[in-house]
């Protein structure tokens, strides 16, 4: 299945005056990420189920996610999605991925409306990296490789392979869809970022379980329009790590070089 099918969620039936839900939901196994479903897929799914409650013009702010348990491929599950208030600004709301009786991936998403400010503060981090003519990765090994890497195009600038025993912790690069999906929106945005593997994982000599606990997307806006075939500029740094846990920050640029998104990560990690 494209990344377009996916995110393509059925309408959602209303349960309560602010619940809504949809069951038999399925992730192949093409979109598998070691024994669970690929982490940024549920999250955009969850997204997108939220979105469609969002009737006005107000954009996404910021999506958190935490990733309670697995969320087992070739399976049915269900999203259920919650307001929890919706103001003359902002609206929240949760998502909640349930499969068999158990949790297995919660959302929450911030909405709000652009409003007029005297206050501006320009965003002016640029990259200085050149945009790649193809993708620079390692290809699909069979057991090693996530099977999610196919429908992905990842370019290295800096940064080492999984489990090369690199003592760098950091990721530059470019990213986007090998297939070029329909259009880009910010369901398939917080797909791709995810997409990329944990900084901590070149640092290590053999392949070893890793996985993501929370992630917390910040969207910036305004934003200009994206090709559905852009690249996408990345820069992941890891800030500290111990403890087998390690938390790392990363900021996603578009092709005119402007950043669209600020994101963060609790990576638990079993060397």
């Amino acid at each position: 299945m494209t990344v377009d099918e996916l995110l393509n969620i059925p309408q959602l039936s209303q349960t309560s005056e602010n619940t809504w839900k949809v069951d038999g939901l399925v992730i192949p196994k093409t979109w598998g990420q070691g024994r669970t479903a690929f982490g940024g897929i549920s999250a955009g799914m969850l997204y997108t189920a939220v979105k469609q409650q969002v009737t006005d013009n107000r954009v996404l702010r910021s999506f958190t996610t935490n990733f309670v348990g697995p969320l087992s491929l070739e399976s049915p599950f269900s999203i259920e999605v919650t307001l929890l208030r919706t103001g003359k600004n902002v609206s929240q709301y949760t998502a909640h991925a349930i499969q068999e009786g158990k949790s297995c991936v919660f959302s929450q998403a911030c909405f709000g409306v652009a409003r007029t400010s005297g206050i501006s503060v320009k965003n002016t981090e640029k990259h200085d990296m050149p945009l790649p003519s193809k993708a620079k990765f390692i290809p699909q090994i069979p057991k090693v490789t996530p099977k999610f890497l196919r429908y992905f195009d990842l370019a290295i600038e800096d940064g080492g392979i999984p489990f090369t025993r690199r003592k760098t912790s950091h990721y530059h690069g470019f990213m986007r869809f090998k297939q070029a999906p329909e259009a880009i929106t910010d369901a398939h945005i917080i797909t791709m970022i995810d997409a990329w593997p944990p900084t901590l994982l070149q640092m290590m000599k053999l392949p070893a379980p890793a996985s993501t606990v929370s992630w917390n997307l910040e969207f910036i806006h305004p934003h200009k329009p994206v090709r559905p075939t852009d690249w996408f500029g990345y820069k992941a740094h890891t800030r500290q790590a111990a403890d087998g846990y390690g938390h790392t920050e990363a900021t996603i640029w578009d092709k005119d070089n402007e950043v669209i998104a600020i994101s963060r990560q609790t990576v638990a990690i079993f060397d």
